[in-house]
């Protein structure tokens, strides 16, 4: 069996332009963690790691599962939600819900100034402008924008797109339904088999047919943390734009899009502590405006008549009818509460459950890790001999263990891999150490049934 290296234990974030900083050693294109704001959460900014001061404010962490507590340890599939984002979606509903724009009365205005107050909460979060967010139900839909508004409008026969090997299916779908509809080519920067993209491949796959490079920040299904200021400059250097997705980068911290350089980047809420049906496509202005409307509808126009119609300026124009305003809301709340924690605490809270959990499953007998990547993040991914992963998310359940058993929407991965599916254990800052042995105690108890 393949050694794994110990996780690093720098965050995702890369350099952080004019937000004060450290940096990291052991994996400096990573960055390092933002200071601590203002918490708008339950309490003050926790520090030093109080992991059950923390895990008080997520209250769907205190159910049980029969008899037994949850051991929530499917965060890469979607987060617990803390109290902060539920009240503030509470009072969205209570205090008088109204729709934004264009409205003159004091609901309407109100929740207009909450509205664009969580787009300001997403660009400070990740160091871009506020006409550079869009909002989207998701990062799936963020890359299908820019797949049919930026790409497909500049996309001839012959044209090329690039994807890694490791990505989730929705960074590869929508470029492949662009091509064949232009009949252009979706070509692979290919993994190695720990896991890790074959950079040195990536000059000969970049040609001058290549309209757009999309990566991954952090594999989903691997917790692989690529290294993307080396791919962002390949692609640069051919004048290619790239588009980022962070949807498992920025649940760990915020993310810098002006010093990492990425042209497109999007994340979902439901990731990052934040409720479902909303996400965010950052966008470079200069291509927002080059881009045509996504949709159409009202809000995202200036003027219409039926000879034909004017398109309001981003981010408006992305934005077609009644957006989902309470996840907006939820999400900002989400992003200010992530801040709120001390990052370096947090940062190496999770590294350290990643690496022990890591270590001990090399030594669970009939564990196989699926990826050895130098650089982890959040997840973990294994087989057991014999034992199909179905099987043992079944008998996990049972004992109140929530992990993730199947292909994680990256069968490309599996495929490479050579095998149907895997169990994926993925990590937030409110998982213990107990419940790390808890996971390793119903493994061992999966191997004793099949022995």
């Amino acid at each position: 069996m393949p050694e794994t290296a110990t996780a690093p234990t720098a965050p995702i974030s890369d350099q952080q332009g004019s937000r004060p900083q450290e940096k990291a050693d052991n994996h400096p294109e990573l960055g390092a963690s933002l200071p601590s704001r203002q918490q708008t959460a339950t309490g003050p900014p926790v520090r030093g790691w109080d992991v059950e001061a923390v895990r008080g404010d997520f209250p769907g962490l205190a159910r049980k599962i029969g008899d037994h507590p949850l051991v929530y340890l499917d965060n890469a599939a979607s987060a617990q939600k803390p109290r902060s984002v539920i009240d503030a979606i509470t009072t969205c509903y209570e205090n008088g819900y109204a729709n934004i724009h264009r409205g003159v009365h004091r609901l309407s205005q109100e929740a207009t100034a909450t509205y664009e107050g969580a787009r300001r909460t997403v660009a400070e979060f990740l160091n871009a402008a506020e006409d550079e967010i869009i909002f989207v139900r998701g990062a799936t839909e963020g890359i299908n924008l820019v797949a049919h508004s930026f790409l497909a409008p500049r996309l001839e026969p012959g044209d090329e797109v690039l994807v890694s090997e490791m990505e989730h299916h929705a960074n590869i779908v929508p470029w492949q339904l662009a091509c064949e509809a232009r009949g252009a080519r979706l070509r692979v920067l290919p993994m190695d088999d720990r896991g890790e993209l074959r950079i040195d491949e990536l000059d000969d796959l970049l040609t001058d047919r290549t309209r757009l490079l999309a990566v991954t920040q952090v594999s989903n299904a691997l917790g692989t943390v690529n290294p993307l200021p080396e791919v962002l400059a390949a692609a640069h250097q051919r004048g290619v734009p790239v588009l980022v997705d962070g949807a498992q980068a920025v649940p760990h911290g915020a993310v810098d899009v002006a010093a990492l350089g990425a042209d497109f980047y999007v994340f979902s809420g439901h990731k990052v502590f934040g409720p479902a049906g909303i996400g965010v496509l950052f966008a470079r202005r200069s291509l927002l405006e080059s881009m045509p409307p996504y949709q159409g509808g009202g809000d995202m126009i200036r003027r219409v008549t039926f000879e034909g119609t004017t398109f309001a300026p981003p981010p408006g124009r992305f934005e077609a009818g009644t957006p989902n305003i309470e996840g907006a809301v939820g999400l900002a709340a989400a992003l200010d509460y992530l801040q709120g924690l001390d990052q370096k605490a947090l940062t190496a809270h999770e590294q350290e459950l990643l690496s022990t959990a890591t270590e001990r499953l090399q030594s669970l007998p009939g564990a196989r890790l699926v990826g050895t990547p130098r650089h982890r993040r959040g997840a973990v991914s294994f087989v057991l001999d014999g034992i199909h992963p179905h099987d043992i998310g079944t008998i996990l359940d049972q004992r109140g263990i929530a992990i993730r058993a199947g292909h994680h929407c990256a069968q490309p991965v599996m495929d490479h891999f050579r095998v149907p599916a895997t169990v994926r254990a993925s990590f937030a800052f409110y998982n213990t150490p107990s419940e790390v042995d808890a996971l390793l105690d119903g493994l061992a108890e999966v191997v004793e049934i099949f022995s």
